[in-house]
């Protein structure tokens, strides 16, 4: 990397580059000399990095428009391009939506503001036409109200750049800024309350720390007040301007330009619920909020910090996080050196889990989360001011403070924190003070801190062996009951000594000898037809050959899977409709009972050989065997998951698939034209003249021109081929996902009002707490006889709010398949008077339809 590149990346940091020196005016300085110098070689090449370095570096923004300051006293014109271009961009990002952009550069115009580049009237105008167009939006009668997450992205991107240029705006244009605060505060006091139910956290829709029922752009305008009655003066925002004013007064001030901001769609001519529900679900996946803070530690950790400075080193971290995403040792390194004064490791920690529990779905996949958080922990024992050792007991901290909230934690969010503790328990020699959890051993088998404990050890035996996991939890030894059996499957036809000899035995050893000697899948299910089912039936037919066939791929799973690719025909032929495939699968799980992973991975392969269907694994789950287990383990919800998922990327790979064939095609009509033009213009020579034909091209070339047109036409319609048969495959699947997901929404309704109170006694999830903890809040003490506190509720309760919290996190999650089918549900599940209210409100909330 050249020199000067190396200089802008690590402005503001320690290293090398910058040699002893930690002072932010030293190093402004010091790139300044080299970068006037390096504009007058490449001026091209360097406008674009340090707009690239800004943007994606962005808590260094105050240094990049510092420097940018500078340079704009030797060079006008370079200075009035990077204004340009900072502008188009911007420009861009409204029209294409890109969130990032449009709040980073936002944040960057303002920074360039105190750096005397930018006429603070021209960016009060950017505010404006901001502010207008989110005014407009919520307005009942001009705008569009289901769109009001775009509206409060925009007010959000004016409050969120203030921090780094509010002072400035107040000294230099006072009545404008003031201006636009009224504005804000008027949009405040006609947009609704955006806290939505289906995304919190906790059941309770606030953690129990939470001081407020505001939204976050109603948090945010209280912290911006808070700023500005504080004189606009912050901690965490470095002011390297103020260093240079003298100079950088002289500058000349360079002018935006006026923008536009996308309109959002018109509002629905039929105003259902469920229309407004779409549009509003819409808006929230383009316009997603960013954070969603998780209040986990008492106040008294972050009391010293400013309101303000919590916000801003919340962005910090999130811009991090996003921006070197491929480099997770260089997030952890900047994540631990923010330009901030103050500790923050329960901010950090904070931050951290709310990505990782964050709803919908956060921004990276919970490895990422994880392994940045390794990082950290690492990185805290070796260096910094900010991390002293202590982030790795914070992160402990943070983990007990989510165990003891467990109960209310949403049910997609609790099986995030157990996939992610159990994996980094693993990079840590699975170290844990378990003896502090032990106690769980005395609650019920169904209470949520014990399920919590049992699913993240039998995560663990998946990524180590038992032994392993055993040994780690010595200090606890009871909760060995808690871990999965030792994973032996359950073979019924093993040779043991003094074990009855039955005639499955002899059928199985005979299964057995023929796929040693690789007899094929057809020959072997005409010995099946032949031998077996006629004499023994079909369930002794098809436990026969599911036990041996699988016993067969047991030792991996590779092994597993060859058996599947060689025999899966048999599992095919035997079992060709949904009934005899939910006892296919039934037979799966019994002989893989005493392993969880083989089980779902068995029924995710059977499923990817089209063996058995999705909805064959949704009839499964839901049968007698595994209802009354919903709320004791998660495994019945795992294999769930994985039958929705791979039937949604089936889905979302034919459209890719389409898309591509589609460009293709153009590529090819076009070929194919150009061919046949080629040829016309060819033949046309072949004309006549003074009535006598004459040869206008040679033979070969006519010749060649011929077979290329063929070709090009025969490429054309094999593409058109196949972009047929993909549509085709694609209106199946649509069609089969529809009957999937009448399926899925009956079988939850169905179990659900059976064991749901009446409507009249449960209207929330939060009556079913109170109904069982009013009916027998206190209990006595076997041992003593003293009264003690029920800390649990009971069996049926729990069951109820299990469930309903997956059905929630199940529509949440595939809310956008959901959607297009969303009139044939209403029809066949969500209407009539036997529907139960909370089954519906479980839906409503999961897809933001108004109850109401």
């Amino acid at each position: 990397m050249s020199n000067w590149k190396t200089l802008l990346l690590r402005i503001g940091e320690k290293g090398p580059e910058y040699g002893t020196s930690s002072d932010f005016k030293d190093h402004i300085e010091t790139c300044f000399g080299v970068i006037r110098r390096e504009i007058e070689r490449s001026g091209d090449q360097v406008s674009p990095y340090l707009l690239q370095c800004a943007e994606q570096l962005p808590h260094k923004i105050p240094l990049y428009g510092t420097l940018i300051g500078l340079l704009n006293l030797e060079n006008e014109d370079f200075v009035r391009k990077i204004v340009e271009s900072v502008q188009a961009n911007f420009q861009v990002a409204l029209d294409s939506g890109n969130c990032n952009s449009i709040r980073i550069l936002l944040r960057f115009m303002t920074s360039l503001l105190c750096s005397k580049v930018i006429q603070p009237a021209s960016l009060i105008v950017v505010f404006e036409t901001l502010l207008s167009s989110a005014a407009t939006t919520v307005d009942e009668e001009k705008g569009n109200p289901s769109w009001q997450a775009q509206a409060d992205f925009y007010v959000i991107c004016i409050l969120s750049s203030l921090p780094w240029g509010g002072a400035e705006l107040a000294e230099q244009v006072p009545d404008e800024i003031e201006r636009v605060l009224v504005g804000i505060q008027a949009y405040l006091s006609i947009r609704k309350n955006s806290s939505s139910s289906g995304l919190n956290f906790f059941l309770k829709g606030e953690s129990e720390n939470s001081p407020s029922e505001k939204d976050f752009v109603e948090d945010l305008w209280d912290r911006t007040q808070s700023l500005a009655s504080n004189g606009w003066k912050l901690d965490s925002v470095p002011r390297p301007h103020l260093s240079f004013e003298a100079q950088l007064v002289a500058g000349k001030f360079h002018e935006l330009r006026p923008i536009k901001c996308m309109e959002p769609p018109s509002p629905p001519s039929d105003h259902s619920r469920e229309n407004i529900g779409k549009q509003k679900h819409d808006a929230l996946m383009r316009y997603p909020q960013r954070i969603r803070r998780l209040n986990i530690f008492p106040a008294n950790k972050t009391e010293d910090v400013q309101p303000i400075d919590r916000f801003v080193v919340e962005e910090y971290l999130l811009d991090v996080l996003l921006y070197l995403n491929g480099c997770r040792k260089e997030c952890a390194s900047y994540m631990a050196n923010l330009p901030v004064p103050f500790r923050y490791e329960y901010l950090m920690a904070e931050t951290l889990f709310s990505q990782i529990l964050l709803l919908p779905q956060p921004p990276f996949k919970t490895l990422y989360y994880t392994l940045v958080i390794m990082d950290l922990c690492k990185v805290a024992n070796k260096e910094q001011r900010a991390l002293p050792g202590a982030f790795p007991a914070v992160v402990a901290g943070a983990v007990r403070a989510l165990f003891e909230k467990i109960s209310d934690l949403d049910m997609e969010s609790r099986t995030r924190l157990i996939l992610w503790f159990s994996h980094h328990l693993s990079n840590f020699q699975f170290i844990w003070p378990w003896e502090e959890w032990s106690y769980v051993l005395d609650l019920p088998k169904w209470a949520p801190k014990r399920v919590f404990v049992q699913e993240v050890l039998q995560r663990e035996v998946r990524l180590s062996y038992w032994d392993k996991i055993k040994q780690s939890i010595e200090n606890a030894s009871a909760l060995e009951e808690l871990l999965p059996a030792k994973a032996a499957p359950a073979y019924r036809y093993s040779l043991e000594e003094g074990k009855e000899k039955t005639e499955e035995h002899q059928l199985s050893a005979e299964l057995n000898r023929k796929v040693k000697e690789k007899q094929s899948a057809r020959d072997m299910m005409s010995w099946i037809e032949e031998t077996i089912y006629p004499v023994h039936g079909f369930e002794v037919t098809l436990t026969v050959v599911v036990q041996t066939l699988l016993e067969i791929g047991s030792k991996s799973f590779t092994h597993m899977v060859t058996v599947l690719e060689r025999y899966g025909q048999v599992f095919g032929k035997l079992c060709p409709d949904n009934d005899k495939q939910v006892m296919l699968l039934s037979q799966v799980s019994a002989y893989w009972k005493n392993n969880a992973q083989m089980t779902a991975v068995a029924m995710d392969r059977m499923m990817g050989y089209r063996l058995v269907s999705n909805q064959a694994i949704v009839r499964w789950v839901f049968s007698p065997e595994n209802v009354d287990q919903f709320h004791m383990s998660d495994q019945t919800w795992e294999i769930l998951g994985n039958a929705l998922n791979k039937t949604y990327n089936r889905i979302s790979d034919l459209r890719k698939d389409i898309s591509n064939i589609t460009k293709n095609v153009l590529v090819a009509e076009k070929a194919s034209a150009n061919a046949r033009a080629e040829l016309e213009a060819a033949e046309s020579k072949l004309s006549l003249v003074e009535g006598e034909p004459v040869l206008g091209e040679n033979p070969g070339k006519m010749k060649r021109l011929k077979s290329t047109v063929e070709k090009t036409g025969e490429a054309e319609v094999s593409l058109r081929e196949s972009l047929e048969a993909k549509e085709a495959l694609l209106n199946r699947a649509l069609s089969e996902t529809e009957a999937l997901l009448l399926l899925l929404f009956q079988s939850f309704s169905a179990v659900l009002k059976e064991r749901l109170p009446e409507p009249a006694k449960a209207r929330s999830l939060e009556d079913l707490k109170s109904e069982d903890e009013n009916s027998s809040a206190m209990e006595v003490d076997t041992e003593n006889g003293n009264p003690k506190k029920r800390s649990e509720i009971g069996d049926r309760e729990q069951w109820c709010l299990s469930t309903v919290g997956y059905l929630t996190a199940f529509t949440r999650q595939y809310a956008n398949e959901i959607w297009p089918h969303m009139e044939k549900l209403k029809l066949e599940v969500f209407s009539g008077e036997d529907v139960h209210p909370l089954f519906l409100q479980a839906i409503f909330s999961a897809l933001q339809i108004p109850l109401q």
